[in-house]
């Protein structure tokens, strides 16, 4: 098997086919040397809310801020002679779910996951707020680009009488089991424009998005250190907004957005069919049945009118082999990646929460047998066949064999 390159994601590619598209607005913001708010981010704003289906999508400086600015806007901080509040997010996910939590001063409560789905585990969730005394939150991850399922989440919310914060950062696009998009349904919806995501800037950027005139009120006046009119300062904000130049980028972006998904989801389904014509079986069945078959989890997918948007595809292989196999595909230049090698609960600077190892079960797993492997728009067919071979024959050749 010859050698040939896939990257992890190929961004050059997805810029020389809008070249001269893009080009010419960057020219255009420069020109017009409107560089903070202004008409692309009003545009933007406007493009965006009405691609996720909401009344309001408020541009922000990154998908943290994003969350920072949903956490605040329901109260989430430290409060003078009160509990300190607590929220429930998962433990696998990117560090931001829970640090903006702690920067504002409450306390993150973390959830296993569905060992399935790698989406926080709801009835795990429902035990831990038995167990909180001020719970204010919950913020489950629609990870990897697969939704939640948002009426049960609504309901347990409705339930505990707290917001649930949609963190939508991987999964601009995607639908849940009732075909509506994520960041709808929720109080908020929080998004990243990182240059990696599916809808990524020329640098960071964000958004939140709500059906709520009032929330809307405040998130606006939030990030612009709370001054409106200007110099006149009700609340105490910070500054988070997106700047000219990435409401420009994204807009060009946007309008590709749909036919991007369409390419994802199809190289995902390859990756699935070639892996599955070679034995392997999907996450549903844990690495430890099923002897015979190749140590190798696929995604499960969804089904319609639900939609996975694949911002990862990521498989599952014994931990004692998963970091070889990265050693053996970056030799045969591959591109792959680990979301996420250490679950939050784990993280040094948590510790003061108490979180040890054997706490979170599924989650610890996942860290430890989870690759993702390149699935961007432009990925071809020669090349995802070389990305099935190499990991099947590493596999083939090197798993441990069951007891």
């Amino acid at each position: 098997m010859s050698q040939i390159n896939v990257p992890l994601l190929d961004l050059k590619a997805q810029y020389n086919d809008l070249r001269d598209e893009l080009e010419p607005v960057i020219r255009g913001v420069i020109e017009d040397q409107w560089f903070i708010m202004g008409p692309q981010v009003a545009e933007f704003e406007k493009e965006l809310a009405e691609y996720v289906g909401v009344k309001h999508a408020i541009g922000c400086a990154s998908g943290s801020d994003a969350l920072l600015l949903a956490l605040m806007v329901h109260g989430v901080g430290h409060q003078k002679d009160q509990p300190r509040q607590q929220v429930i997010c998962p433990s696998y996910t990117f560090f931001s779910t829970a640090g903006s939590i702690s920067r504002l001063g409450a306390e993150p409560v973390f959830a296993d996951i569905d060992p399935v789905t790698y989406n926080m585990d709801i009835e795990h969730t429902r035990q831990l707020a038995k167990n909180t005394t001020n719970l204010a939150a919950i913020i489950p991850v629609h990870l990897f680009g697969q939704s939640i399922d948002m009426d049960a989440w609504i309901a347990l919310g409705e339930e505990l009488g707290v917001p649930i914060i949609e963190d939508a950062a991987q999964s601009l696009g995607t639908k849940d089991a009732t075909g509506t998009p994520v960041g709808s349904r929720g109080s908020i919806g929080c998004f990243s424009f990182f240059p990696s995501k599916n809808l990524g800037a020329f640098g960071d950027g964000g958004a939140v998005t709500t059906n709520d005139d009032a929330l809307a009120d405040k998130l606006r006046l939030l990030r612009v250190h709370g001054g409106k009119p200007k110099y006149y300062h009700s609340v105490i904000g910070f500054n988070s907004r997106l700047d000219a130049l990435q409401a420009a980028i994204l807009r060009v972006k946007l309008g590709h957005l749909e036919e991007w998904h369409t390419k994802r989801i199809a190289n995902a389904h390859r990756y699935t069919k070639l892996f599955q014509e070679n034995g392997a079986l999907d996450s549903s069945v844990p690495l430890t049945t099923n002897p015979e078959a190749p140590a190798i989890r696929t995604p499960t997918g969804v089904a319609d009118p639900a939609r996975h948007i694949y911002n990862q595809y990521v498989i599952r292989v014994p931990a004692a082999i998963r970091d070889t196999l990265r050693e053996e595909l970056k030799s045969k230049n591959i591109g792959n990646e680990v979301y996420y090698p250490v679950p939050l609960h784990m993280q040094e600077c948590f510790a003061d929460l108490g979180g040890t190892k054997g706490d979170l079960p599924h989650s610890e797993l996942a860290a430890a047998e989870t690759i993702a492997l390149p699935v961007f728009p432009e990925l071809t067919d020669e090349q995802a066949r070389y990305v099935v071979e190499t990991v099947v024959a590493f596999v083939n050749q090197h798993a441990p064999q069951p007891a």
